[in-house]
């Protein structure tokens, strides 16, 4: 989930948590303070992993289409190498411009498949994002917290926590509410892969 945790930075960065829009107005009292991360808190709903995983369903087609351009671009640059000294100048012009048409038309459908999947991707975390605000907002005040600071640090402008105690730290609260409130399953647990068989080693000659 990293590389999807780095694209969270650029669409989180402006969500402010509705919890700390209430200090300015708080009665005098003891001041009572979470921490949150709330990028891994969203992409750790279930509802967004299944969300996930369909659209990385959708956009299938493309990987595979990019996928079959690519391999004719490398086996026509292979021939054209291997048989390049047998051609004429013209032929060898006329396979160079293919193999050129061809890079352009992968680099265009690279492109804009990279672009429809960062669209998608935004409109899915900002979806789950807002709920997921709405979950802590209502658990923040429940709680009687009067700030709750969020400790993303991949965000442009994240806090710098140097020291939080860790039954302060209200993610897995706020995920484990928030796949109870929308009832979507966890997704099933991913096969472990098989741990590699040792190597017999040969006898040592006498």
């Amino acid at each position: 989930m990293k590389r999807v945790f780095a694209l969270f930075a650029a669409l989180s960065s402006g969500l402010i948590l509705s919890a700390t829009a209430q200090t300015a107005t708080a009665p005098a009292g003891p001041v009572k303070i979470a921490v949150i991360s709330f990028q891994a808190a969203v992409g750790q709903t279930n509802e967004f992993q299944r969300d996930f995983a369909d659209l990385q369903k959708k956009f299938e087609p493309q990987r595979t289409q990019l996928k079959t351009l690519s391999d004719e671009i490398d086996s026509l640059t292979k021939a054209l190498q291997a048989q390049g000294e047998k051609l004429s100048e013209a032929e060898r012009a006329s396979r160079s411009k293919i193999i050129e048409d061809k890079k352009k038309q992968a680099q265009r459908l690279g492109q804009d498949a990279q672009a429809d999947f960062q669209q998608a991707m935004q409109q899915l975390f900002g979806t789950v994002a807002t709920k997921v605000d709405e979950v802590l907002t209502s658990y923040a005040k429940e709680q009687g917290f009067t700030l709750v600071i969020d400790e993303s640090q991949a965000q442009q402008s994240a806090p710098v926590v140097l020291y939080a105690n860790p039954t302060s730290d209200i993610t897995k609260t706020v995920i484990d509410a928030y796949n109870l409130k929308s009832g979507v399953p966890a997704p099933p647990a991913q096969p472990a892969a098989a741990a590699p068989k040792p190597v017999a080693k040969a006898p040592a000659a006498k």
